[in-house]
């Protein structure tokens, strides 16, 4: 199951420059070079400082992982278990868990926007059960009351229904699809949720902040 993307600012760097000596006034080629020296280390820090506040995004798979997968067999066992097992375990604590955490919410809707990118983006497969919309649209309700108003995140019965519909669909496309194209999957499920953070939605969308 991919991970929501994590955003971080990486540590402004911070250098002290040794000042050169001061310059004589008379404009000599010694001087001057100083003083060119001593603008392009400003530069230069100015510029590090500027591409140390930039965000940046944490992928769980990169291109070479990509280039890198089998283009025939489907994901290592391993691997999809790991993904069925926390995916259906956080559809199991929103229908019982007493608190489900918002952990719980996270790894439902990381299922249901790989889908939604098998379905929408690259056009691999079909919303066999028609139910997609509904899912996107019961988490983003769920997850919205709960950020509104502190509420346990529940989905109704019409929601349960359709993420779980979607979810045994996802199941399904991760045991016969290759592992490349899942790891593609991955990696334009995560761009798409950087470009909504960036503001360039598409009309699908739904956004839920803070949680």
């Amino acid at each position: 199951m991919t991970e929501r993307p994590i955003l971080f600012s990486a540590p402004q760097v911070r250098r002290k420059w040794r000042r050169g000596a001061a310059s004589c006034g008379s404009g000599c080629r010694t001087c001057s070079q100083n003083d060119g020296d001593r603008m392009k280390s400003t530069h230069r820090t100015q510029a590090k400082a500027k591409r140390s506040q930039r965000t940046h995004y944490v992928m769980t798979y990169g291109l070479l992982d990509t280039l890198f997968a089998s283009p025939d067999a489907p994901m290592p066992a391993e691997k999809r278990r790991h993904q069925l097992t926390r995916m259906y375990g956080g559809l199991r604590a929103l229908e019982t868990a007493p608190a489900p955490t918002r952990d719980d919410w996270r790894v439902v809707s990381d299922a249901v926007n790989l889908m939604e990118t098998l379905v929408k983006d690259m056009r691999l497969c079909e919303d066999s059960s028609g139910l997609l919309d509904d899912a996107v649209k019961a988490l983003a309700i769920a997850g919205a009351r709960h950020v509104e108003t502190g509420a346990a995140i529940r989905l109704d019965g019409a929601g349960i229904h359709a993420v779980r519909s979607v979810l045994e669909d996802y199941a399904a496309m991760l045991e016969t699809l290759s592992a490349r194209t899942m790891t593609e999957c991955h990696r334009l499920t995560e761009r798409r949720g950087h470009e909504i953070l960036r503001g360039v939605r598409q009309p699908h969308d739904v956004v839920v902040t803070a949680i």
